[in-house]
């Protein structure tokens, strides 16, 4: 069918697509009036054209970043070019909620944004088009895929009982506190420690509260330690403890710590109530350890002498 008259037509024809095209069209003025506003905007926001019309885009969205559009509409205007952001970059501009029953699991629509200038018939730029576009679902899908790959990245760094970190990561842990410490020379310690009589445990009460016994000695030595401190379970029932920036007096006292609320509480599981200790084994860094390996065996050698010596305590090394 032709239209009678073609550019009253195309017109028509062109402002019906904008209104139903799953794209925001936002035309400006300089000083930020809003000149059009299409369906989509009209349907996320609940404001109708007629109503924001002329008015200062600001006043009605005072949550819109005016100090980073007005420099982003600034260039825009003045280079006469486009500018892009993306979701990854801003997530939004106009704070939608996300309506989609797809991505329902984020609060909010993620939006890119193009800005474009728009030019009189004399050349000049007078007015700016916001184009926003809905793209919450690939944003949603990117975020879970980043999740899923932090979460596989610290299933990869973690112990799976404990939570602690595991024998591999801990010890290069080790490794690089060794370096730093022949770099700065400041004060480090080194704990191995482990359960004391935990065969028996898993004889009489079965490998289950074993088990609870391991969460239980890993939860109280994580809830024990400094932030910056690393905890480790090196394998079954043997544990280490980096402490950065702590000499042998301070790591007992931290060990007496964990060592106590160990020994004073008691474990309570299916098989029945448990008690139990551990024995702890601390060695300062100096200039004689060659490697961090041998460093460890010191640590090593006194949580020994911690056994030979009765259990339930702490040694420190010579």
């Amino acid at each position: 069918m032709a239209f009678q008259n073609p550019e009253a037509g195309a017109f028509h024809w062109l402002v019906d697509m904008l209104e139903s095209v799953e794209v925001g069209l936002v035309v400006l003025d300089l000083d930020f009036r809003v000149q059009a506003w299409n369906g989509f905007m009209e349907h996320h926001s609940g404001i109708t054209g007629s109503h924001i019309q002329n008015k200062v885009l600001f006043d009605v969205f005072p949550d819109i970043p005016q100090a980073w559009l007005t420099r982003k509409v600034d260039a825009v205007a003045m280079l006469n070019t486009r500018a892009f952001t993306s979701w990854e970059q801003r997530p939004y501009l106009f704070k939608f909620r996300n309506t989609r029953p797809i991505t329902g699991t984020e609060e909010y629509m993620f939006q890119n944004l193009t800005i474009s200038p728009l030019t009189s018939t004399t050349g000049e730029v007078d007015k700016i088009c916001l184009l926003i576009y809905d793209v919450t679902e690939f944003a949603s899908s990117k975020r879970a895929l980043e999740r899923a790959n932090e979460q596989l990245a610290k299933l990869s760094m973690t112990d799976r009982l404990t939570g602690l970190l595991n024998r591999g990561t801990w010890e290069n842990l080790v490794d690089a506190e060794y370096e730093r410490y022949r770099r700065y020379g400041q004060a480090t310690s080194l704990v191995m420690f482990d359960i004391d009589h935990f065969k028996p445990v898993n004889d009489n009460y079965g490998h289950l509260a074993g088990d609870e016994v391991i969460r239980h000695t890993a939860k109280v030595t994580r809830n024990s330690i400094r932030q910056s401190d690393s905890a480790g379970r090196y394998g079954g029932e043997e544990f280490g403890i980096i402490l950065p920036e702590t000499d042998a007096e301070n790591a007992r006292l931290i060990c007496e710590r964990i060592r106590e609320s160990i020994e004073k509480s008691t474990m309570e599981t299916s098989a029945g109530n448990i008690t139990y200790t551990i024995s702890m084994g601390i060695a300062q860094l100096t200039d004689e350890p060659e490697n961090y390996m041998q460093w460890m065996q010191k640590a090593d050698e006194a949580l020994y002498a911690a056994k030979e010596s009765g259990r339930n305590r702490v040694v420190v090394a010579e």
